[in-house]
């Protein structure tokens, strides 16, 4: 740093001469001007940091003379309106439960056998978006482990194997992504082939899937339009809103088609343990193997799975009932479905029986899938767990 009594002085000579420089339009008679040296900048002189704020601030797009670099909207300083200067958003956490969601539980069968996808056993990497100007760039790399477990038909053999996929990234189209199927020793190499080849597919697939919802459902809000852009956008609207009012007096909306679950499951467990792995944190994070975040009292929030499940406590009977709205989020904006726990003792068990109303037709059977592997498996595994270490 440069300083003393000289400073502001040599700062307002400086700015002066590269004023009358920069509008010679003479770059190196610019840096002359503000007495600068090409070799101060290359050695680290303590006078380069001003003089690359110097260059910087000559080389900027002038306000109001047209340059398209200020198309950024009509601010004086330049802010990052509508992202349209670089900005990043992490898509890392979101991918996983992504990928978890699209690869687990695809299933394949032929004649000779029925396979499915179990477990994602592991799943590093990480992936993020970037917007710059407008566009948009993907950044991703993932190491996947999924497990996979079939049954051989003619003889009901069961058989458990892995599959890898060592290098998904921006590099590599998805239908030349290395996808490795390995099975446990024994017999079953009958379905080992039916996952080389349908499920090898099935699985290209899937991370298909991913990559899509990653460059259209998570950069959702990431370049805003700008300001002509939502003009127009606004004019055709109301547009659009007077010929509907004129064709018709009933206001329309979006409907979304839904379904109900019904789904009971018995646990080898007390009703008060049960409830509790609902409405404990601590708990909850134990079965569903990522944070959590929850208030278990009316209208509490509450948070799971790497923020892919999230909701509301409406209603709390201690070891009876729980009444919570629900939602993935896949689902469409803001759509929440109304489950209900209902906790039935029985016999050195439990009985817990679940209504779900409201679930879009398309989700019908990932939320199924949830339920049925995401919470009823894990809270299995982790009573099993618990007698154990008992």
């Amino acid at each position: 740093m440069w300083g003393g009594a000289g400073c502001g002085e040599r700062a307002a000579g400086a700015g002066q001469a590269v004023a009358g420089a920069a509008r010679g339009g003479d770059f190196w008679h610019f840096l002359g001007a503000a007495g600068v040296r090409l070799t101060d900048l290359l050695a680290g002189n303590p006078r380069a940091p001003v003089t690359r704020a110097l260059v910087v601030s000559a080389a900027m797009a002038k306000w109001g003379q047209g340059d398209p670099r200020w198309i950024v909207e009509e601010r004086e300083d330049g802010t990052n309106v509508n992202n349209w200067h670089w900005t990043e958003r992490d898509a890392t956490v979101w991918s996983k439960g992504k990928l978890r969601e699209l690869l687990v539980g695809i299933a394949m069968e032929n004649e000779a056998g029925r396979c499915e996808i179990s477990e994602l056993k592991q799943v590093e990497g990480e992936a993020s978006c970037n917007s710059r100007k407008g566009k948009l760039i993907f950044f991703y790399e993932w190491n996947i482990k999924l497990a996979w477990k079939g049954t051989v038909k003619e003889s009901g053999a069961k058989h458990k194997g892995l599959i890898e996929i060592p290098s998904l990234s921006e590099e590599n189209e998805v239908n030349d992504t290395e996808v490795n199927v390995s099975k446990k020793k024994g017999d079953g190499e009958i379905l080992k082939d039916l996952m080389r080849t349908t499920g090898t597919a099935k699985v290209r697939e899937a991370l298909g899937e991913y990559l899509k919802a990653l460059k259209t459902e998570f950069t959702t809000g990431m370049i805003l339009p700008t300001k002509a852009v939502a003009t127009q956008e606004l004019t055709l609207q109301r547009k659009l809103t007077e010929n509907t009012l004129q064709a018709s007096p009933v206001a329309l909306g979006v409907r979304i088609p839904t379904v109900a679950l019904h789904l009971t499951e018995l646990f080898d467990t007390t009703v008060e343990q049960l409830y509790s792995i609902f409405t404990v944190k601590e708990l909850v994070q134990k079965f569903s193997k990522s944070p959590a975040a929850l208030e278990a009292e009316k209208g509490g929030k509450f948070q799971m799975f790497d923020g892919n499940i999230t909701g509301e406590y409406v209603e709390l009977v201690t070891n009876r009932k729980i009444i919570m709205k629900w939602r993935c989020r896949n689902w469409p904006e803001e759509h929440y479905a109304t489950v209900e726990l209902n906790f039935v003792p029985a016999p050195g068990q439990t009985e817990l029986q679940l209504d779900c109303k409201g679930v879009p037709v398309c989700k019908e059977e990932n939320t199924k899938f949830c339920w049925q592997k995401q919470y009823f498996e894990e809270i299995k595994g982790l009573l099993q767990l618990t007698t154990q270490n008992a």
